[in-house]
Formats: C-alpha cells, structure tokens, sequence
C-alpha cells in the first residue's frame, strides 16, 4: 500500500497563565502635585493590564512615608495576606520602587512574587524595544535595577563575614554574579556611547544644513505618535497603549511657507518615572536638547491632564530643557467637541489651575486624529521656529 505522505499532527499549544495581580498604594506627603493614591494606582492598573495582566484589587494606606520594612504597615499586611484567598493574586504590585530590604521582607511574608512600578515599567519597555539602540537602553537600566536587589538576597552571606556555612558556592555565586554585572552594565554603557557619539555625529551634519528640529514631547498615550503620523505619514505604530514608541523617528516635514523641518517622536513620560530609566535613555533624549522647538502633546479630554502636564515639565526641567522654546499641543478636542468649526470658537482652555486665554502663539488646539487645527499648529510652528533662530 502506498504512503499518502507524512503523517500530519494537530499541535495544541498551551495558553499561558495570565498573571493575577493585587495593586498596592499608599498616599500622602510622597504625592506629587495633586496626584492622589487612586489616580495613581488606576495608573499602575493601566500597566499591569499594558504588560498582560489581570488586575484582581487593590489596597491603599494613608501615611506620610513608606514603611521602611513592608512599604505598608503591618495591619495592611495582614490584610494582604487575608486577600489571597479570596482573589487568588500570585503577584503584588507596589505603586512606588521598593527598597531591596523592602521587597526581600515582603516576598517572605507573602510567599508570593512582589514588584514595584519602576520593574513593571521596564517590563513593558523591554516589550516595547524594537529596535539595537532600544533594546540596549532598557537592558542598561534593567541591569543598574536589579544589580543592587541581586546584591541584596546574598547580603546576609557577607553579615556572617564568611566562615563556616558560608563558604563554597553561595559566597562565590555573589562575587561571579556581581563581576557579570558589572561587565554587562560597562560593556552596555560602551555600546550606548557609541551610539550617542553616532547620534551627535548625525545631529551635528544635520545642524550645518541649517534644517530647524521639531520635537515632540509628552505624557504617554497622549497622541504624539498620532500626531506624527498625521503631519508625516510616516506610519509609527499608534495603538491605545502606554510606551507605544520607545525610539525616537525622525521625519522631514514641508511647512505651509515651503520652509523644510525635521520632526521628531519621543518617548512618552509618566508620573513616577525611575531616574534610572532616564538616564539609561539619555542617548535618546539628547534629542531633545538638540531641538529648536518642543511641542508638548497633551490629552486634554484625561482628567489628570494638568497633573500629566506638569509631571512632563517637571521631566524636561530635570533634562535641563525648561527654557526650550514650546508649543503647547492640548489634543483630542474630537473626544470633547462634535467639530472642528467648535474648536476654532474656543476662547479657553479649562481643566487647569490657570485659565489660558486664548487666541496665545505658545497654545495650539488639534485633533490629531480628525486633522483638526493641523494648518494653524504649523503656522505657529513656523513662526516659533523663526523667534527661536532669531534670538
């Protein structure tokens, strides 16, 4: 009997457990700004779902600062604890970092896997990175994250001081796994230099053709990338997620006066933003401080639209980017108005602290969506960028 051919198998292939997750937060004198411990946590709940998680609760305690031993009390961590049976969570988020000290006690006490915002947010870069450079960048601040927690799980070996119990291969596993570190971070550090050097190379080429630079800047999921897609059509991904661009793209772009401009999409920032992180992308942001002219994206429909907007200037004041000249973008007016015929009579902006008074050059209205304001947007820019040169 003849063989009709290979013998085809059906493959099944496992789903993989979804991580259920528990939130913990704790408000206070740490809030910045008017960040209140819900807002932020339904922040960190956006993250965890971002990275592919079930949120399952949450849990919050007032105090002033952290513990410094369980980040929360101990009548909270008891709670905690009553809370695993009845929403079966295998993982605890922490809205702020946690110490080494605070995460060790933590997991002993929960037997289960504790995080904390600044592990969740590489996470999600990590994810991100598409690109040499990206993925080059979260490594270096994934590794600078864990290097002192690694040290930590075996400090209890250096407390004995050595001797009987401690020596062979958990004193040893330390130094090996300090020493790889310590090289993967140099070595990590060197690669990002050179593409730093690269970029200052490309930047400085670009500068002597006299193309003014155009950077967009802004919260997360706030629609730069929409934006840039809309003035280039240069196709960045756009999807509803935080940190959908990780690496900057960089587009040339005709102004309503033929005048030609480079346009650049940045990394979106977020309240709580580990400094490790902005350092590990400084090659990145130096772009910023090339440009001539910053447009600052703001979701204006987002009912922490002031918070996200002062935690992005409080961002570019740590970059030493406060007096770059700026437009402020205030973007999704379709989400809040049925026309662009609405958005032209308004005359100002509510939401925040201050009243802006409108018609202002250093305010532009849009839909990036819709193309709503996108003609008076890049006037202003023209005329920004002719003031900037000039001076």
């Amino acid at each position: 009997m003849a063989q009709e051919g290979p013998i085809k198998q059906k493959l099944f292939t496992t789903k993989a457990k979804v991580e259920q997750v528990l939130l913990v937060g704790v408000g206070g004198k740490v809030s910045d700004h008017d960040w209140s411990v819900a807002d932020s946590l339904e922040e960190l709940s956006y993250l965890a779902k971002t990275a592919g998680t079930r949120v399952v609760g949450t849990l919050t305690q007032k105090l002033d600062v952290p513990s410094s031993t369980y980040y929360v009390g101990k009548g909270k961590i008891a709670e905690l604890i009553g809370l695993r049976e009845q929403t079966q969570y295998d993982t605890v988020i922490f809205d702020d970092e946690l110490s080494p000290r605070q995460q060790r006690n933590l997991e002993e006490i929960l037997e289960v896997k504790v995080i904390d915002r600044t592990a969740l947010i590489l996470d999600i870069f990590a994810a991100k990175a598409r690109t040499h450079e990206g993925k080059l960048q979260v490594e270096l601040a994934q590794h600078q994250y864990l290097l002192p927690r690694l040290i930590g799980q075996w400090s209890h070996l250096e407390r004995l001081g050595g001797g009987i119990g401690t020596r062979g291969p958990g004193e040893s596993q330390l130094e090996t796994d300090r020493r790889l570190i310590h090289k993967r971070i140099s070595l990590l550090k060197q690669k990002i230099e050179s593409v730093r050097k690269h970029r200052a190379l490309y930047r400085r080429r670009r500068k002597e053709t006299g193309t003014p630079v155009v950077a967009l800047v802004g919260y997360t999921n706030a629609g730069k990338s929409t934006l840039f897609n809309t003035l280039s059509k240069a196709g960045v991904d756009t999807e509803n997620r935080l940190f959908s661009t990780l690496d900057p793209v960089t587009r040339r772009l005709a102004l309503p006066t033929g005048q030609q401009i480079l346009i650049t999409d940045t990394v979106g920032f977020i309240h709580k933003l580990p400094p490790s992180i902005v350092a590990a992308f400084r090659a990145t942001l130096e772009e910023l401080d090339e440009a001539d002219l910053l447009l600052h994206i703001v979701d204006i429909t987002h009912r922490n639209a002031a918070n996200q907007c002062l935690t992005v200037e409080d961002i570019l004041r740590e970059l030493n980017l406060e007096g770059k000249p700026r437009i402020t973008v205030f973007n999704k007016l379709d989400l809040a108005l049925n026309s662009e015929a609405e958005l032209k009579a308004l005359t100002t902006i509510p939401h925040f602290e201050e009243e802006i008074v409108l018609p202002s050059e250093s305010v532009a209205l849009i839909s990036a969506a819709k193309g709503w304001g996108i003609g008076r947007l890049l006037e202003k820019t023209g005329h920004r960028i002719q003031v900037s040169l000039s001076h």
